[in-house]
């Protein structure tokens, strides 16, 4: 059985710039070597979707809520903040240092069917969670057959 799916050239676009982005993203994000205090670096993310929300959510342990900036321009949300290096102590010889220092910016590239108007970013024990609701429009919508109630429960083993 074969299935036959609908071509949606606005996914392919998308699709493509998405790609596209993280290119870009990998020839500017410098590479986890050596010392990289003061290096202008990327940050990790986790993107979620549900039903109602896009969900970001990025570690940055040390970095204080109110040192972020988070911007929306048109549909780039971009997360900006810089992460402190620890003073160096006298007598002291490092055997292996590889925690991230300096400054460090994310953008991406939101779907137009975001309610801009509603986001709300939070920030508990170094994580940063940014909450990104879907417009009243792309929500799906459950119809019901021939206008009878739709009825909700376990169904019974026969």
């Amino acid at each position: 059985m074969k299935t036959i799916v609908r071509w949606n050239p606005q996914r392919n676009l998308s699709n493509i710039q998405n790609e596209f982005d993280r290119l870009m993203d990998s020839f500017f994000t410098p590479p986890v070597l050596g010392n990289v205090a003061n290096a202008n670096w990327g940050l990790a993310l986790d993107v979620a979707e549900d039903a109602t929300h896009y969900t970001i959510t990025a570690a940055l342990p040390g970095v204080k809520g109110e040192e972020l900036e988070i911007t929306l321009d048109k549909d780039v949300l971009t997360i900006k903040g810089h992460m402190q290096q620890e003073e160096e102590r006298e007598g002291v010889r490092y055997h292996l240092r590889e925690r991230r220092y300096g400054s460090f910016s994310r953008s991406i590239r939101l779907p137009e069917n975001v309610n801009a108007e509603a986001i709300e970013a939070s920030h508990e024990n170094g994580i940063v969670t940014i909450a990104i609701p879907k417009a009243e429009a792309v929500k799906p919508k459950r119809i019901n057959v021939n206008g009878q109630k739709a009825i909700e429960g376990e169904t019974q083993a026969a």
